[in-house]
Parts: structure tokens; C-alpha cells; sequence
């Protein structure tokens, strides 16, 4: 009667994601709890203008930046210290190196509002000649007076 055949288990077909589920809630509070702490450039006073935000994706980017003492500084990529102080020579020689390795990288330029507009021309003249095609000014969101 029983020929000796064995009952076939049917294969059970799910993927258990509760794991990653976990996984990804880690990273998500590890993430939120940097994400402030994570600084860039220099502490200027930036003025305010009525300009469109741009989109902030991981791409790398250059910030060059001018305090209020007219001191110039140059980052490329999130900088965990504060910058040392640089030339404009020195500046034009770093952008053009970058710019020669990676042509793509958007340069973006920070100036405090008490700066003279001077320095700020001058400095979008030397990244204009190391070879930056376009200079994104970085600018505050005007407040609203009530």
C-alpha cells in the first residue's frame, strides 16, 4: 500500500526582512544624530538675497570662502577641521589643479556681507582663470521683518 514515497515539502517562498528592517532604523538614527555635528567652511556672515535654492545632492563641491577680515579659505568636500587661512595665489593654483582632475566639481563662493566687493571680484577673476566655468554664489534666505 505505501510504497515507501516520500511526502515533497513545498518551498517556502519569503524573504524575512524584519533584519534589515533593523539594519536600516540603525543607520537612520546614526545618520540623523552626525548629519548635524558635520560642518563645512568658515563661519561668515553671509548676506541675504531672494535667490532659488539649489538642490544639495552628495555630489562634491569646492567652497571658497572670504571672512570678515578679508581672509581667504578653499574646501573641497566636507572639512571636519577648521581651514587655515590661504593666497589668492595659492587659491588659484588649488582650483586649477581640482578642475584639471575632476572638470564637473561645482565651486561655490562665500563671502561675508562686510567684505569689500573688491576682494570678491578679484577672487571670481583668479577661479574664472584656473578654469572654473561657473561660480555659484552661497547667500542667506532674507528673514521676514513682522
Amino acid at each position: 500500500m505505501f510504497e515507501g514515497r516520500r511526502q515533497r515539502r513545498k518551498l517556502m517562498a519569503e524573504i524575512n526582512v524584519v533584519p534589515l528592517i533593523d539594519v536600516m532604523l540603525v543607520l537612520l538614527i546614526v545618520f540623523m544624530i552626525t548629519a548635524p555635528l558635520i560642518t563645512q567652511g568658515v563661519r561668515v556672515d553671509l548676506p541675504e538675497a531672494d535667490a532659488e535654492i539649489v538642490d544639495d545632492n552628495d555630489e562634491l563641491t569646492l567652497v571658497v570662502s572670504i571672512d570678515a577680515a578679508g581672509l581667504y579659505y578653499i574646501s573641497l568636500g566636507e572639512v571636519s577641521e577648521e581651514p587655515e587661512p590661504v593666497s589668492l595665489d595659492t587659491i588659484g593654483v588649488n582650483v586649477s589643479s581640482i578642475m584639471n582632475q575632476n572638470p564637473g566639481v561645482p565651486v561655490f563662493l562665500e563671502a561675508d556681507a562686510a567684505v569689500n566687493y573688491g576682494l570678491v571680484m578679484s577672487l571670481m577673476a583668479t577661479l574664472e582663470d584656473a578654469g572654473a566655468p561657473s561660480v555659484r554664489l552661497i547667500t542667506q534666505p532674507p528673514t521676514l521683518n513682522q
